[in-house]
């Protein structure tokens, strides 16, 4: 495991945790939010590790016994809940495994920490279970809820811990660790690092994936000849694309991208802004044939679509329509 001084951005939330630590400040409970990929487990597990580390600094040490523990993830002092149902934590989970253990003191270490990982699958009453333990902590008690949307949680959970929010980490750092850490070509950490909008991890899988070289051809197949397409072609790719059906957010943000590049070109005629920068030829003649108003809509039709599979629409269906406003367009 990093230290702190190893995490891409964050700076804000490392500072405020490293405060806490200093000033003997640690609260009872922190609720960590940002979305898949961003760093919370991350952050959460740097945190327990220094809060037990022997060396009492505001990095973990990485040497001492309860580090080294930490970092193999067998510290007894830093227990991680978890569920069998995948998308829900249940009271028995927190009964079981925080309610029913807190009470019984630290093994080695001055905290007994607790993290919580999707926080957002707590049933309310799992909520209502932790509720009890979080308004009346022991002393020695730490509790992490790691959320994708802190909204989804009950406001009296919400209003007993110290809210830390994870914000996009820049461009020029995400492009810089692709390029010098996982040596990524230029163009493919463009491409990354446009597409994850300050996700690092996300970056990352995006960058090192072998699927996602062979959906970004699909893409720029599917954008480059849609036009001339008959609908046997539609079906075709239809087909195609149902193979990304669990990645279908990314290729559908690899198509925005694409349209959004597209616009730019249109309206400004700068091509060094683009994040398909290789792609000037096939971008500058779909911007002399369509109009704004026809990429206006095949932008809208993309967050349609996205939409419309989050509340399980029809896949074939929806991708069906989508297809079609971008032929039509």
């Amino acid at each position: 495991m990093p230290g702190f001084s190893d995490v891409l951005g964050h700076e804000q939330t490392i500072q405020h945790m490293k405060n806490a630590i200093r000033m003997n400040k640690v609260s009872h409970a922190y609720m960590i939010n940002g979305e898949k990929g961003s760093g919370k487990k991350l952050l959460a597990g740097l945190f327990a590790q220094t809060l037990q580390c022997e060396a009492g600094g505001t990095e973990p040490c990485m040497q001492c016994r309860s580090c080294k523990q930490a970092e193999s993830l067998n510290q007894p002092d830093i227990i991680r809940i978890t569920h069998e149902k995948p998308n829900t934590i249940s009271v028995e989970d927190i009964r079981e495994q925080l309610n029913g253990d807190i009470q019984i003191r630290p093994y080695s270490s001055p905290y007994k920490v607790y993290i919580i990982d999707e926080a957002d699958k707590l049933s309310v009453q799992a909520q209502n279970a932790l509720l009890k333990t979080i308004e009346e902590p022991p002393s020695y008690a730490v509790i992490f809820l790691l959320t994708e949307n802190a909204g989804t949680l009950l406001p009296t959970i919400r209003s007993r811990c110290v809210l830390l929010d994870l914000k996009p980490v820049s461009s020029q750092i995400i492009k810089r660790y692709l390029m010098e850490d996982l040596e990524i070509p230029e163009y493919r950490a463009d491409i990354c690092t446009a597409f994850a909008q300050g996700n690092v991890g996300k970056a990352k899988r995006l960058a090192l994936s072998d699927n996602f070289g062979e959906m970004l051809d699909h893409v720029l197949h599917v954008v480059k000849y849609i036009s001339e397409m008959e609908v046997g072609d539609l079906i075709e790719d239809l087909k195609k694309i149902s193979e990304y059906k669990m990645e279908i957010n990314d290729y559908l943000d690899l198509l925005t991208i694409w349209y959004r590049d597209v616009l730019l070109f249109k309206a400004t005629r700068d091509a060094d802004s683009m994040i398909f920068s290789d792609e000037l030829i096939s971008i500058r003649k779909k911007a002399s044939e369509s109009s704004y108003e026809g990429l206006g809509q095949i932008i809208e039709a993309l967050e349609k679509a996205k939409q419309r599979l989050k509340a399980n629409v029809n896949f074939d269906l929806t991708m069906e329509l989508l297809l079609l406003t971008m032929k039509e367009n």
